[in-house]
C-alpha cells in the first residue's frame, strides 16, 4: 500500500515504484522502466533515454534505481513534460520542425536550422512528417546540456569557438555517438 512510502518518497511514486518492479527487487531496471513510461502516442520511452535517465539516478552505479532514485526520476520526469507541453503548441502531443527551433530558442541556444533538422532526423521516428516524443525530446535536452557543459569548459573565453565551432562540435557528436 502506497501508505507505507518511506520518508521524502511521493506515495503515489511509492505506489507506482512497487507496480513497476516486476521482479521485486526493490530495484528498477532500465528494462522495467522502459515497460512502465509511454510517450503521448502511448510509445514506450527509447532504450537509449530509459538508460541515460537510469544513469542520472543511479546512486550506486548498479545500473538500476531504487524507490528514492525512482521518485526523483519521477519529477524529473514531470518536469520535462511541463515543458514539452508548453513546447508542444499545437498540442499534438508531438513537437514539430518549427516548435523545436522555437524551444531551443527559447532556452538559449542559438542553433541554425539546419542543425535542427539534423536532430529531428535523428531523433524522430521515420514518417512524412517527422516530430519529436517526450523520450526523445529529453533525450536531446539532456545530451545538449551536457554537450554545452563540456563546451564550456573548454571555452573560457566564452567566445563560442574552441578550434571547432560550438555547432560543429555537436554535429560531429550527434553524428558520431549519440
Amino acid at each position: 500500500p502506497a501508505g507505507n512510502a518511506p520518508p521524502g518518497v511521493d506515495p503515489e511514486a511509492f505506489s507506482w515504484f512497487q507496480t513497476v518492479d516486476t521482479d521485486h527487487s526493490g530495484f528498477i531496471s532500465v528494462k522495467e522502466l522502459k515497460q512502465a513510461l509511454v510517450n503521448n502516442n502511448w510509445s514506450s520511452f527509447n532504450d537509449e533515454t530509459c538508460l541515460l535517465m537510469i544513469n542520472m539516478f543511479d546512486k550506486t552505479r548498479t545500473g538500476r534505481i531504487d524507490v528514492h532514485g525512482f521518485s526523483a526520476l519521477l519529477r524529473f520526469i514531470q518536469q520535462w513534460r511541463s515543458l514539452f507541453q508548453q513546447y508542444d503548441r499545437d498540442q499534438s502531443g508531438s513537437i514539430s520542425f518549427s516548435e523545436l527551433q522555437q524551444a531551443f530558442s527559447q532556452m538559449g541556444y542559438n542553433l541554425s536550422p539546419q542543425f535542427s533538422q539534423l536532430l529531428l532526423a535523428r531523433y524522430s521516428q521515420r514518417s512524412p512528417s517527422p516530430s519529436i516524443q517526450l523520450d526523445r525530446f529529453i533525450h536531446i535536452c539532456m545530451q545538449l546540456q551536457s554537450l554545452t557543459d563540456a563546451f564550456r569548459e573548454k571555452d573560457t573565453a566564452l567566445l563560442g569557438n574552441i578550434r571547432l565551432s560550438y555547432e560543429d562540435f555537436l554535429a560531429m557528436v550527434v553524428t558520431r555517438m549519440l
